[in-house]
């Protein structure tokens, strides 16, 4: 199956050179590694959080709580950029983003800590989906295919880089500076922004869907808990186990009830309508469940396993990160040369998915985890590239805004739901481990019997790239123009 059609105004597009293209990208390159950086960058400074506020059980809450405030209001922040103008309401999300990051550096508790972490989601949710509009905004799909190596780059460099840098800071300084760096570093996104031209919004439809988005977190937030919590925090058949499940498909059944009536839906239902952009969202949660499980539980597989510490498991996964940026640059230029993305992330998540089963079985110490996490890279590299530019040229240019938030929800959805269940696969599968003392753990707990329940999780997470690699060989061939 072929989409031919070429988007409404595609041909005011002008070539762009790297030049052109390079003074864009420095305009929105800040706003999306915040954007990226954090939602990865506490994943080796946990245990130091959790020493100073308590409740190291409940810190995965701090990535999560991120995740799905992102995730929450992604769509809604496409929607007001396609009516207000995406530079406009990019500036917004960083102000609200600022104040969360202060927030966070002030937090005295674990509470107030996940609290402030989704408010930072709330503005973080704009950033990244915003500045890739703008880019689809001015550069046309099959030049933004030649030049997505840039940003695809800079994405995997903050997912993957976000632990290193913070098991480096707080190694010599407080976990506070994550959040505190950020005031300056929006100060200075909000001055390159301020160089851009004005945009213009194309969208005249209303946009107020508060109760979508309400329903929408419930649904999420209750049913990630519910499957990250039964069988520890209560028996999967107990009353408040049942209670959970029935309440988040309640929930879950007034969302599709509710977005199918309004006029201006949360979720743009318009576009998820065409098989194209539906196969390429479920192709992105699912590669994103996989991705920020690697990049969350593969260092506290180093830490229990062999005993390395935060910032040498963080510096590990730089492998991981050179394969992301190997997959992304070489299948942004291929897709830019034959001009059909469709077998690129098919091939790219096949890979991953056998170099995860090798992870599953093999007894891989850090060098070979390292070999094993570059191959694993290259091939989850391949879908960001492709899912993003097929997504915008079916959309067309009137709903770059709304087509983008698609891909940037699909892998929020995807990695706040690998990030809570591969967690919780781990630790159920690890019944003697205290999370309390995790630290104890570390220096006396057996090797042989930590390993197994990481080597499960990594099986689980191969078949589950697998399913990605089907999913992206049901996209429908699109011709990027």
């Amino acid at each position: 199956m072929t989409d031919r059609s070429t988007p409404p105004a595609a041909g005011i597009h002008t070539p762009t050179d790297t030049g052109q293209f390079l003074r864009l990208f420095t305009s929105v390159m800040l706003p999306m590694f915040m954007a990226a950086v954090d939602q990865t960058l506490l994943a080796t400074a946990t245990p130091l959080i959790a020493a100073e506020l308590g409740g190291l059980r409940d810190t995965s809450w701090i990535a999560v709580g991120y995740l799905l405030a992102a995730a929450a209001t992604t769509p809604m922040y496409g929607r007001f950029g396609d009516r207000f103008g995406r530079r406009e309401t990019l500036l917004v999300a960083l102000g609200i983003f600022t104040v969360g990051s202060i927030a966070c550096a002030a937090a005295q508790s674990l509470t107030m800590l996940v609290i402030a972490r989704v408010l930072q989601g709330l503005g973080g949710g704009g950033l990244m989906t915003l500045s890739q509009a703008l880019i689809g905004e001015l550069v046309s799909p099959r030049e933004r295919a030649r030049f997505q190596g840039y940003f695809a780059a800079m994405f995997s460099l903050a997912s993957i880089g976000g632990p290193v840098i913070g098991g480096l800071v707080v190694s010599h300084a407080s976990w506070r500076w994550l959040f505190i760096v950020n005031v300056p570093l929006c100060a200075f996104a909000v001055w390159r922004l301020s160089t851009l031209p004005r945009g213009k919004g194309h969208d005249a439809a209303p946009t107020q869907d508060f109760p979508g988005i309400v329903l929408f977190a419930g649904a999420i937030v209750g049913t990630l808990y519910w499957l990250s919590s039964g069988g520890h925090r209560f028996p999967w058949t107990s009353p408040e186990s049942l209670g959970l499940a029935a309440a988040s498909a309640v929930l879950l059944g007034l969302l599709v009830w509710h977005e199918r009536r309004h006029p201006a839906p949360f979720l743009p239902l318009e576009l998820l309508r065409m098989p194209a952009i539906a196969f390429c969202g479920l192709t992105t949660t699912l590669f994103a469940a996989c991705m920020f499980a690697m990049i969350f539980f593969l260092p506290v597989y180093l830490q229990l396993g062999y005993q390395t510490t935060a910032t040498t498991s963080g510096l590990l996964l730089l492998p991981l990160t050179l394969g992301m940026v190997t997959g992304s640059t070489v299948s942004g230029r291929i897709v830019a040369r034959i001009g059909v993305p469709r077998w690129i992330p098919v091939v790219g998540m096949g890979i991953a998915a056998l170099g995860l089963a090798a992870l599953g079985v093999l007894s891989a110490g850090p060098r070979t985890v390292g070999i094993l996490g570059f191959i694993v890279g290259a091939g989850f590299g391949t879908v960001m590239p492709t899912m993003q530019v097929t997504v915008q040229t079916v959309a067309g240019r009137a709903r770059l805004g709304a087509a983008t938030s698609i891909v940037s929800l699909s892998r929020s959805l995807g990695a706040a739901t690998g990030t809570a269940l591969f967690g919780a696969l781990v630790f159920a599968l690890m019944p003697e481990t205290d999370l309390a003392h995790l630290a104890e753990h570390v220096r006396n707990a057996p090797r042989e019997s930590l390993l197994p329940a990481f080597h499960t999780a990594f099986l689980v997470a191969a078949a589950v790239a697998a399913l990605a690699s089907f999913a992206a060989s049901r996209v429908p061939r699109v011709e990027l123009k």
